[in-house]
């Protein structure tokens, strides 16, 4: 796939917006939700590229930005389910290699190697290291917990989602050595108390540290993603 292809400017074109009628029986928020992907553009055009989700858009956007996939690196893709970002890392790095995880069941990706597991388990990420077979150039985490309607909670739990993704990165990540820069890794986040101290762990093995909201991002969501590039080993500790 091209980069640069067009996505933005598709994705972002005007179209009739789709009324959903309320079913009875139906929840309203059931009802609101089916409304957003009715009228969403990036929906429909996820849908006729072939993408699995519309999320993939999201990773898109970051690496046509910031070029983080490249062709024959070795990638990590957590939280992978149902796989438009394993999708568009396996597109993007011909010649090397994608492993993906997530503890629900997804189907095959052509030039991925998908694995079933929990990322707490510790099986499961000794069967990371060993299907990878080697430092990583860059590690994705798109995890995100069951939200529980109390936004300190959820926050909570996304932050221990990202700490935990963060222990794994500083393990398998490859480090900057000679013209190398080093691994990279990318966690989504969601705004709140708790972000200042990851971002400084952050800082202490990373070159660059930037926040992001990809514009297919829904603007209402509280979602951002946090890019570290330059992985430095043992930098800080």
């Amino acid at each position: 796939m091209a980069r640069g292809s067009g996505h933005g400017r598709e994705a972002g074109s005007r179209r009739l917006a789709a009324r959903v009628k309320t079913a009875k029986g139906r929840p309203l928020s059931s009802t609101r939700w089916l409304g957003r992907q009715l009228n969403d553009p990036y929906v429909a055009e996820a849908k006729r590229r072939g993408y699995r989700s519309r999320a993939a858009f999201k990773l898109i956007e970051m690496d046509d930005k910031l070029h983080l996939l490249r062709p024959g690196a070795r990638v990590v893709d957590l939280g992978a389910a149902p796989g438009g970002w394993t999708q568009v890392a396996a597109q993007r790095v011909k010649g090397g290699q994608v492993v993906a995880l997530d503890v629900l069941e997804m189907d095959p990706v052509a030039g991925a190697t998908v694995l079933c597991a929990d990322f707490y388990a510790p099986e499961a990420l000794a069967q990371l290291r060993s299907t990878l077979g080697g430092p990583a150039d860059l590690v994705l985490s798109d995890m995100a917990p069951p939200t529980t309607g109390e936004p300190d909670t959820d926050h909570l739990r996304i932050m221990s989602l990202a700490e935990a993704s963060l222990a794994f990165a500083l393990e398998v990540l490859k480090p900057a050595q000679g013209k190398y820069p080093g691994g990279a890794f990318v966690v989504k986040l969601r705004q709140g108390a708790g972000e200042q101290e990851f971002f400084a762990g952050l800082r202490r093995h990373f070159a660059t540290v930037r926040r992001i909201k990809p514009p297919a991002s829904r603007p209402e969501s509280s979602e951002l993603y946090v890019v570290a590039t330059g992985f430095r080993s043992g930098a800080g500790g």
